[in-house]
């Protein structure tokens, strides 16, 4: 079965929910199993978006997409120009 894929700002408002009750004294097995998650993917989430509003996660997640974009773009850009100098050195 298939879990459903949550948006960061969806994770962020379950941690906050989260927070609340783990000061209320639930337990974390508790509240995972209330918000119907695993508690792999609660801690996950709480390493990767806690402490972060919701504003500062899009900007995050807007950066790892330009970050990846760049990164295929000098791959690219590279292997050109392993091409062009075994080209040039007469390799082909």
């Amino acid at each position: 079965m298939a879990g459903k894929r949550l948006k960061p700002e969806q994770i962020i408002g379950v941690l906050r929910q989260a927070e609340v009750e783990l000061a209320q004294g639930r337990t974390v097995g508790e509240i995972c199993r209330g918000l119907g998650v695993s508690e792999a993917s609660f801690y996950r989430w709480r390493t990767e978006y806690g402490g972060l509003k919701v504003d500062q996660v899009r900007r995050m997640k807007e950066l790892e997409r330009e970050n990846a974009r760049l990164k295929r773009a000098v791959a690219e850009l590279t292997l050109d120009k392993q091409i062009l100098r075994e080209a040039a050195e007469g390799k082909y």
